[in-house]
């Protein structure tokens, strides 16, 4: 058991218990099996983990949330192997909304005010992109479902070079359903996203951008401009990041480790990709994955730290590309194709 001065200030574990029913195209989780977790499991998770931290909260999902026909119960128990309750996070999942008429209410009743629920234009396009046929007759559902409960539905919207054909019906959208509250972003290019490098925002893409979301954009991110939402493009960083001697730890007093399907463990700084795995939990136990953990051995944590930044991009980024991001987004996608090329190797 860790001594009081080696526990983290916090520590936030996820079970992937029931996986999710979409593959989605943006994913930078990736796109695991569904596991078949149960209630003993997330209990013997809880114990385990605990000691490790002064304060502990546990969560039965990190992917589609309340997709087990159990949620309610799961619900309590987290609640139960927490320190404190954390508030129902504002997503819900548009799939049970569909198809469980107890659902809707019983987030009204957890005090929910906002719920987002993510498109990608109009049906075809975010079917294609959410994985899943169907699933934008399910958002639709769902915003109504939210309408009569009394919360106030929140698009979000991803763009990239493809999907902007399709913004202007989510302003049809919004304006259908009065809806208050919308953002778009191009995500993180990690994942299953970074597999749409080839077809990612550019300025030009922005500048097809429909005026209802982006004034709705604007006001949520709390931005005077678009490309301060969706960044600098690619040949600009790269001009910055290239010579950059930077290393840095992922390792934090406030960490969250996930749990897959299989019982592998990554910290949440990525996916559940290998150069991001901590240990297998069923295998090698808590301590062991704490250890590499705070060691730093996985693959990815261990790039970041022994690597200069600018040694990356320079093997991986493209001094030419006018692709749009965010910096820490960037790095974040620098140190993935990193890994790829010269860790997984």
């Amino acid at each position: 058991m860790a001594s009081n001065t080696q526990k983290f200030n916090k520590l936030s574990l996820w079970l992937d218990m029931r996986g999710c029913p979409n593959r989605c195209l943006h994913c930078w989780l990736g796109h695991g099996p569904n596991g078949h977790m149960n209630e003993d499991d997330l209990r013997w998770a809880a114990e385990a983990f605990r000691p490790f931290a002064r304060e502990f909260e546990v969560f039965s999902h990190y992917r589609e949330p309340d997709f087990a026909d159990n949620y309610k119960e799961l619900w309590e128990l987290e609640t139960a192997l927490s320190d404190k309750q954390t508030p129902h996070f504002e997503l819900m999942s548009a799939w049970r909304a569909a198809r469980d008429p107890d659902y809707v209410p019983w987030l009204k009743q957890l005090g929910l005010k906002a719920c987002q629920l993510t498109v990608f234009g109009g049906e075809a396009m975010t079917d294609k992109y959410t994985g899943r046929k169907g699933a934008y007759r399910d958002i639709l559902q769902g915003i109504e479902l939210l309408f009569e409960n009394g919360i106030a539905p929140r698009i979000q919207a991803f763009v990239n070079q493809e999907t902007i054909a399709e913004m202007h019906l989510v302003d049809d959208l919004i304006r259908a359903y009065g809806i208050k509250f919308a953002f778009a972003h191009q995500g993180s290019c990690m994942g299953a996203n970074a597999k749409l490098y080839d077809i990612w925002p550019t300025p030009e893409t922005l500048d097809r951008m429909p005026p209802l979301l982006t004034a709705l954009s604007l006001k949520h991110w709390k931005a005077k401009s678009l490309q301060k939402i969706f960044g600098q493009t690619e040949q600009t960083l790269y001009q910055k990041l290239s010579h950059s001697k930077n290393t840095r730890s992922f390792v934090t007093d406030k960490p969250y480790f996930n749990i897959d399907y299989n019982w592998d463990v990554y910290p949440n700084d990525g996916g559940d990709f290998p150069q991001w795995r901590l240990g297998n939990f069923k295998r090698d136990g808590a301590q062991a994955v704490v250890e590499c953990y705070r060691s730093e051995k996985a693959p990815a944590q261990a790039a970041r730290r022994n690597t200069p930044l600018g040694e990356m991009v320079r093997a991986c980024g493209d001094p030419d590309s006018q692709r749009l991001f965010d910096r820490g987004d960037y790095e974040a996608y620098i140190l993935e194709k990193f890994c790829e090329r010269e860790v997984n190797q």
